[in-house]
């Protein structure tokens, strides 16, 4: 074979290489696409609250009385709540939320 044959084979060759290369580049971007889609919509599949109230934003929450037990004065405690919008309107605060705390008897 000539050395311009050759050269010609070594281009041919190389464009064929580019071109796998172009679709495997493709495929992947296309997979990291799809898998990525799926990775968002899935991720925020939690559950929503069933609508209690219809027509205006309604607050619930998970428990209305925490029985402490006995505290020392000085200690710290901690309480956790659930807050869940059941109504189908948007729930927005005027002013911030505040908590009242009753002491038993």
């Amino acid at each position: 074979m000539s050395q311009k044959n050759l050269k010609k084979l070594a281009r041919e060759k190389k464009r064929r290489q580019q071109k796998r290369l172009q679709l495997l580049l493709l495929i992947g971007g296309g997979v990291l696409f799809i898998a990525g889609s799926l990775f968002a919509v899935f991720r925020n599949s939690k559950p929503v609250a069933t609508v209690e109230v219809a027509g205006s934003p309604s607050l619930k929450v998970d428990q209305e009385v925490v029985d402490l037990g006995d505290v020392t004065l000085g200690n710290t405690v901690q309480v956790s709540f659930q807050l869940t919008n059941v109504g189908d309107k948007t729930l927005r605060f005027s002013e911030v939320p505040t908590i009242e705390v009753l002491a038993g008897c």
